[in-house]
């Protein structure tokens, strides 16, 4: 059991054009982690950096990389994680993933769409913007069947000034409610302040970098342990 995240999720969902990497979050449990071996065999995949696989070490929220060989995906890059920040366990993620059938009859599972934008929040500025447009995304598909859990994710995760600003009028309620009590600035939406919304939107985004950054700060500490261990065995 795996689901596809990261980049190539995003391209599923229309959120970006293109991605050279695949991204995978997998169930951690041993005979998942056979057919995991079994398909990265086939793709000629060797691991191109530290750490090795290892399940411990994929609990502590570490990724594992391979580059593919097989002829036709020559060059691929594959990363593989069982954990992600501030997400929940892989069974209550599969339960909520988004499954995509292709005109093949294959079917992909994906992250949902409010679990992908929670793991986009990194401290890299380019998947900033691509949570923005799955949020965009999400809103046009579903505009026209708002329920409680969408008008929550959507008053919570929309970056867009214009867009909060008619989210807020078209959703009053629970507008000020949240505003009340996770995401203050929806209130600077409801007056509207712009120059004070755009601070407090940029303000968000250098508040989950931290976080980000603060989660990453001990695992990068291991790789380097990792990588010095790997230079005195050769």
């Amino acid at each position: 059991m795996a689901l596809l995240m990261g980049g190539q999720a995003c391209v599923f969902y229309g959120a970006a054009q293109f991605s050279k990497d695949i991204d995978f979050l997998i169930l951690a449990e041993e005979e998942n982690f056979e057919g995991l071996h079994a398909a990265l065999g086939e793709l000629k995949a060797s691991r191109i950096a530290v750490p090795g696989f290892d399940p411990r070490v994929l609990d502590r929220g570490h990724a594992v990389h391979y580059r593919c060989k097989a002829t036709g995906v020559e060059g691929l890059r594959v990363d593989i994680m069982t954990k992600l920040r501030d997400l929940p366990d892989f069974s209550i993620l599969w339960g909520r993933r988004t499954t995509i059938t292709e005109s093949d009859g294959q079917q992909i599972d994906l992250l949902s769409v409010p679990d992908l934008v929670n793991a986009k929040k990194t401290q890299r500025m380019k998947d900033w913007p691509m949570i923005s447009a799955l949020v965009e995304g999400h809103y046009d598909q579903y505009t026209c069947e708002p329920n409680p859990s969408r008008i929550e994710f959507w008053l919570r995760e929309s970056r867009v000034e214009d867009r909060l600003i008619d989210l807020v009028v078209r959703f009053p309620a629970e507008a000020a409610a949240m505003a009340a009590s996770t995401r203050p600035l929806l209130s600077l939406a409801i007056t509207p302040d712009l120059p004070r919304l755009r601070e407090a939107l940029d303000a968000e985004v250098r508040a989950e970098q931290e976080k980000d950054r603060i989660y990453w700060e001990p695992l990068k500490r291991e790789m380097e342990e990792f990588r010095r261990a790997e230079r005195r065995e050769f």
